[in-house]
């Protein structure tokens, strides 16, 4: 568990990963009258506080055409915790003008990097509005994960009769790597040890980030330069050659042998001279660690519960003190938690279907008092459509139910748990979002549940709202010390509890409030997805082909939904 002070969350931001969007357009408007449109695309990003709209970036112009597939990329942080809120702008370009309003707008459409990520194969095709009675044409957005920024390679190299540099020895030799860059330039990215007194050295195996080696080019030269060490520094020029990853990740079942060159001596001594001796490639070993992204865009699916604290310690939900409070003018505790977690996770499921339950209250018509019952009524299909249907199905609950006790948490985990164990090869996994205003009553089952829940592919959201103190709750979060039951401890963390109150922007801005919370208790569901996945030894699926844009578009293929529902 963790609180904020006065601290503001959003300043030290980590990105879970970098994302590259691409851009394509169909149909779009053509506003030329002699020729087709010359459109440009300009994305723009919304602040979490202010929201204003600040641009981002612009892909280049492509003239004369109403289908463009643009090459310049947008390159973006993810953050799963975030709502990212996107909006691609279109204009058809008349001059040379910067500014935007000298241009023909061509429409425009809003979305998350959520959604994209989550669509299926990343990717997201929305028809472009903002032209009354007009049809705009539609816009594709690709997400692709710059996948090297994960993926390392250990390397190994033995040096063989590499020219003699020293006057009383031999030579001390070391080599140094560098990467191309697209204006020709070289950066160096790797020095290895020295080998003293040897022209046939053997350098220590190296590990380094693939992204640093070529830049995630895997074609892109690589360029190795082979040094005598001086103590001075004025190391002496051996030689060198040319590489790159894939040639070298080719070469992992055999070696390979490079001739190290100098031009000098080639230019001097002509056909005589052959080499400065040779450097072999021992060993490459390529390390990629999988990533969120990996198993989202390999179609695993996450399931999001929402379970609502009903009990009579709320207060009655006519009075404007009780927590349950529908004011006409701003949304209760209960609804801003809802709604800040479930507009993200809900980018993550492709049907937008939510199974929406309620515990601690008496039900109609005969007052029994249930602690798994669905807000909309209906047991056989619990499910509702989107958020906004959870919200909806919760304000009816309200209405309809009389809030009752005690405080059972271990019915709706279990509920979550039986479906979590039926589907446990990786394609679906499971979040239970827990929003209560008090005490426990049924600790002991409730741990025994968790330790059960945390070997299957399930995370528990618990948000408390309210003055209530919360240590009981504190304590099933297994930050500091793993949550036991019986003597059994649960195999992983699992859960995350966060106080509300903590989250409450003081100036009663509700949309940081909602930014705040999500942020804070999302964070770590990507990390304890991927250790239930790493320790069952579950690969991603297979990802979907690339796409290759063509006019007209080519009609993508359906998804194939979840095989057992909640």
């Amino acid at each position: 568990m963790a609180c904020i002070g006065d601290a503001d969350p959003f300043t030290a931001a980590i990105p879970a990963t970098k994302v590259e969007l691409t851009v394509s357009c169909r149909n779009l408007l053509d506003r030329d009258t002699f020729s087709k449109s010359d459109p440009i695309c300009v994305l723009y990003t919304q602040g979490i506080a202010n929201r204003e709209w600040r641009e981002f970036g612009r892909t280049e112009v492509i003239d004369n055409t109403l289908n463009p597939d643009f090459v310049r990329k947008f390159i973006m942080d993810y953050f799963f915790e975030e709502r990212q809120n996107l909006r691609f702008d279109l204009y058809d370009l008349d001059c040379k003008s910067d500014n935007l309003s000298k241009h023909d707008f061509l429409g425009q459409a809003f979305c998350t990097l959520g959604e994209i990520v989550g669509s299926l194969g990343s990717r997201l095709e929305k028809p472009l509005i903002g032209i009354p009675g007009k049809k705009c044409g539609t816009v594709i957005i690709r997400a692709e994960e710059l996948s090297n920024c994960r993926e390392s390679v250990m390397l190994q190299f033995c040096g063989n009769k590499l020219d003699k540099k020293d006057f009383f020895g031999k030579s001390d030799p070391f080599l140094v790597f560098y990467r191309s860059n697209e204006d020709g330039s070289y950066t160096i990215c790797h020095k290895t040890e020295v080998v003293k007194n040897t022209l046939d050295p053997v350098w220590q195996a190296f590990k380094i980030p693939v992204r640093a080696l070529c830049n995630g080019d895997y074609d892109r030269s690589i360029k190795v330069e082979v040094y005598d060490w001086d103590r001075d520094g004025g190391h002496d020029f051996i030689g060198e050659f040319s590489t790159s990853y894939r040639e070298m990740c080719r070469s992992q079942s055999q070696f390979h042998v490079y001739e190290v060159l100098n031009p000098k001596k080639k230019g001097k001594k002509k056909k005589k001279y052959q080499n400065s001796g040779t450097v072999t490639l021992l060993s490459c070993l390529v390390d990629t660690e999988l990533s969120f992204l990996d198993y989202i865009r390999g179609g695993t699916q996450i399931n999001f519960t929402v379970a609502i604290d009903f009990t009579a310690s709320n207060g009655n939900p006519s009075q404007p003190t009780s927590l349950h409070y529908m004011s006409p003018y701003q949304l209760n505790d209960y609804a801003v938690a809802l709604r800040a977690i479930g507009e993200i996770i809900q980018d993550y499921d492709s049907d937008k279907l939510f199974p929406a339950l309620g515990f601690g209250a008496k039900l109609p018509p005969d007052g029994r008092v249930s602690h798994e019952f669905p807000l909309n009524g209906n047991p056989q299909n619990p499910y509702c459509s989107g958020i906004d249907g959870v919200m909806e199905a919760y304000y009816q609950s309200l209405k309809s139910v009389r809030l009752y006790g005690p405080t059972h948490f271990s019915p709706v985990i279990n509920h979550v748990a039986r479906y979590a164990s039926a589907v446990t090869d990786g394609s679906q996994y499971f979040i239970l979002l827990i929003i209560s205003d008090g005490v426990i009553t049924d600790m002991a089952q409730t741990k025994e549940s968790i330790v059960n829940a945390a070997s299957l592919p399930m995370s528990i959201i618990i948000v408390g709202v309210g003055p209530a103190e919360f240590d009981e709750m504190i304590e099933l979060d297994g930050d500091e010390e793993r949550i036991s039951s019986q003597g059994r401890y649960a195999e992983r963390d699992i859960v995350q509890f966060v106080p509300f109150r903590d989250y409450i922007d003081r100036r009663g801005n509700h949309i940081l409030s909602m930014a705040r919370l999500a942020k804070e208790v999302l964070a770590e569901i990507p990390d304890q997805f991927l250790s239930y996945m790493r320790t069952r030894g579950i690969k991603p699926g297979p990802q979907p082909p690339p796409y290759t844009p063509c006019p007209p578009p080519a009609i993508h293929p359906l998804h194939t939904r979840r095989v057992s529902r909640i």
